[in-house]
């Protein structure tokens, strides 16, 4: 049985793992935003970033997507996802049905926000999102290389994000 993951941020870039197959797909009840604070990654805990989550909200859909795992590797990722993803616990990690983009629906590994956690932050305004986005470093790099490689992903594989094409134009304006 093939092993998918739902990508919607870092994943779609730079998955960390085989991918078989890499197919547009839609999670329903869920958007992508960024509505969690970064202290590892892209941001440190004295100045936290901002990295994309899929915050629940029915009635709205993420576009992404679904990554097969290579056969036999599927142990390996899911130990490699957990320690990337779970790092701090603001992430879930849930199996969700997801619609590819052939109709086919499959079960997909996916992490979401936990909206009781203390990084969750849904609702900032584009523009603040932007200031923090335009400052912050974390361990994996600059905050703004995160969003400049899935905004450009995204419009790569046709799924442009209005919200991230907006940030992407507003922190390059703030970047020396």
């Amino acid at each position: 049985m093939t092993m998918w993951v739902f990508g919607y941020g870092s994943l779609l870039w730079n998955p960390g793992f085989p991918v078989a197959q890499s197919v547009v797909a839609t999670l329903p009840d869920y958007h992508r935003s960024f509505c969690m604070r970064s202290i590892h990654h892209r941001g440190s805990e004295a100045e936290p970033g901002l990295v994309l989550a899929l915050d629940e909200a029915p009635g709205t859909a993420c576009k992404g997507l679904a990554l097969a795992v290579e056969a036999g590797h599927e142990s390996r990722t899911l130990d490699e996802l957990r320690e990337r993803e779970l790092i701090s616990s603001a992430y879930v990690e849930k199996n969700l049905r997801v619609m590819l983009e052939t109709g086919q629906p499959v079960t997909a590994v996916t992490y979401v926000i936990d909206a009781d956690h203390v990084q969750y932050c849904g609702g900032l305004p584009l523009e603040e999102q932007a200031q923090i986005i335009a400052r912050a470093v974390g361990g994996r790099g600059p905050n703004h290389e995160y969003l400049f490689n899935t905004a450009q992903h995204l419009a790569d594989i046709g799924l442009a994000d209005p919200d991230l094409d907006w940030l992407t134009a507003r922190v390059r304006a703030l970047r020396p």
